[in-house]
């Protein structure tokens, strides 16, 4: 399916259905729910008209391409609104999900001129990107973007370095234990409540993500569940009931 990419300057167009439409919309950061969890909080607001005049949206509907694996990279981007994957195919065919992105999260710089990943829309997302060319030129302007940029770097590397060590070390209900207290924590640092944890993705995913099958990890949501140490209304809704339970599984990756 080849990919068309409409640039408005106001109200976006409906793409025809199955039309494979990316819709990107100028439009001003005033009103991003987001931002305070985003790069661009780095700048004073007086200065944000400087990556705004940059922006544009992208829009994708569910199970829609961001990137693929290969292609080469065109810009930087932060999510605003929905969810996406972050995924790899081996050469035989097995999937990894390399992980999870949500409202805040930016998909960034790299040393490589070609995605290393596909990433993929699990619901209806809206992003905000910019140009390779244009994110560095706003670093260069203003050193506090750039300090920001890489103090993420960082943060992604710690997360990634105790993901693998989970994968070597922990058992599958701490694996899991331990998901459900980064999620709660994304949860925290959007204002939310914590005690919920909002889970748009598949136990697929999750199975992909956490290198378990779909039937380990449906085993371990029963038995946190049948322990109380959380309860799900639905598979895409969990209440954390034993915090100090779940804390104290999940801290065998520090």
């Amino acid at each position: 399916m080849s990919l068309r990419i409409l640039r408005l300057n106001d109200t976006p167009v409906p793409a025809a259905p199955g039309d494979g439409v990316v819709c990107q919309v100028a439009r001003g950061c005033s009103g991003c729910l987001v931002r305070h969890l985003a790069v661009c909080a780095a700048l004073p607001v007086e200065k944000a008209h400087a990556m705004e005049a940059l922006a544009d949206d992208v829009r994708l509907v569910a199970g829609e391409p961001l990137v693929r694996e290969g292609e080469a990279r065109r810009g930087v981007f932060t999510v605003t609104k929905g969810a996406l994957r972050r995924i790899r195919l081996l050469p035989d065919g097995r999937r990894l999900v390399a992980g999870f992105l949500m409202p805040g999260d930016f998909i960034g710089f790299s040393g490589t001129s070609h995605y290393k990943h596909t990433i993929e829309a699990i619901t209806d997302s809206t992003l905000c990107e910019f140009s390779m060319a244009d994110m560095r030129g706003l670093c260069h302007d203003h050193p506090q973007l750039e300090r920001e940029l890489l103090e993420r770097a960082c943060v992604e590397l710690d997360a990634t370095r105790g993901n693998l060590m989970a994968l070597a070390r922990l058992n599958p209900m701490e694996r899991l234990a331990g998901f459900l207290v980064d999620m709660a924590q994304r949860r925290r640092r959007q204002g939310q409540d914590d005690t919920e944890v909002i889970l748009p993705m598949t136990r697929t995913d999750i199975a992909d993500y956490l290198g378990l099958t779909v039937e380990t990890v449906s085993r371990s949501f029963t038995r946190l569940r049948q322990e109380g140490s959380i309860a799900t209304d639905d598979p895409h809704h969990v209440r954390l009931l034993n915090r100090k339970r779940l804390d104290a599984l999940a801290e065998a990756r520090a």
